[in-house]
């Protein structure tokens, strides 16, 4: 498998290196709905080999192409549904474009306006490679008229847009369940590196849903994640790194930063609270930790996403 020469961590950074138009993207809400026809007009086009760091829905009315997730290459055909996670290499090429609708969020927005819990009810979202799912034409109006309220919603400027995009998303992963991962198990799928990731972001949610709740109070190594699968500390490093482009602490840590800007927007709690439901013993350790992944303080993030709501 060859290694991703792109790494984007929103599609718009990805349009942006790939030298698209990002007319149709905006940027402030980690989440994205746009037609494809309406950006790639020049055919045929083959992206460059890339890492996104989001999650990723194609829907496919009609179209044709090929899609590469890691060293799995699949012919793009109508009426198909695509899904991806963040990490995966992958490359799209467009021969033929007509009617093409790609939506991507991040875990930031799944957990802010989706749900806090959301691998609870969406365990497919923890998946490393997906095949295309093929739709009867019922089941793809379904998905197709959902596309076109969010889209909606996307283009306008309702005061609870972002809640009325995810409660609509929330519909559309419901449709999605119902169609394809009534029983779905991803520690079941794949080969034995993909379970070892699946395994820790499993473990990774469970972890900071146990701290959150007050369970626990005590944040997990690498050592420990590797401990929990019998794993050595190293092995487990290697296969996190190579499957998924990235190191297996800047995992914790993004994971870390995404509950700590969550309750960061819950009033109610202290700084010093947040703080401590994260495991860090000491409030200064915390800013430190979380301004020098997002370049400013907890109290500085908190005082900005206020003002942005008034």
């Amino acid at each position: 498998m060859a290694n991703g020469n792109i790494n984007a961590r929103t599609l718009h950074e990805l349009y942006q290196q790939l030298g698209l138009s990002t007319d149709s993207l905006q940027k402030e809400s980690g989440f994205t709905i746009h037609y494809l026809e309406d950006t790639f007009k020049n055919l045929p086009f083959r992206s460059e080999p890339f890492r996104p760091n989001y999650f990723s829905f194609l829907f496919i009315k009609s179209a044709f192409g090929h899609y590469t997730i890691d060293d799995q290459r699949f012919e793009v055909t109508s009426n198909t549904v695509y899904f991806t996670n963040p990490g995966n290499y992958r490359i799209f090429e467009w021969e033929q474009l007509e009617h093409t609708c790609l939506i991507t969020f991040g875990e930031g927005f799944l957990k802010e306006y989706v749900h806090d819990d959301v691998y609870r009810d969406f365990s497919f979202l923890l998946s490393e490679v997906v095949s295309p799912r093929v739709l009867t034409q019922h089941q793809f109006d379904q998905v197709e008229e959902l596309c076109t309220q969010i889209h909606k919603e996307y283009k306008g400027d309702a005061l609870y847009k972002n809640k009325i995009i995810g409660a609509l998303v929330i519909a559309l992963l419901l449709k999605i369940k119902e169609y394809f991962f009534q029983d779905y198990n991803p520690i079941y799928e794949g080969n034995r590196s993909s379970q070892i990731v699946k395994n820790f972001k499993l473990n990774l949610e469970r972890h900071f849903r146990d701290l959150i709740s007050g369970k626990i109070n005590t944040q997990l190594r690498v050592q420990d994640y590797a401990d929990l699968q019998s794993l050595h500390v190293n092995y487990l490093s290697s296969v996190i790194s190579n499957k998924t482009g990235k190191p297996i602490s800047s995992w914790i840590a993004d994971k870390t930063i995404t509950e700590a800007k969550v309750m960061l927007q819950d009033e109610a709690l202290s700084i010093k609270e947040v703080a401590f439901r994260l495991g860090f013993l000491e409030t200064p350790h915390f800013s430190n930790y979380f301004k020098k992944h997002t370049s400013i303080s907890p109290a500085d993030y908190r005082k900005q996403y206020f003002n942005s709501l008034s």
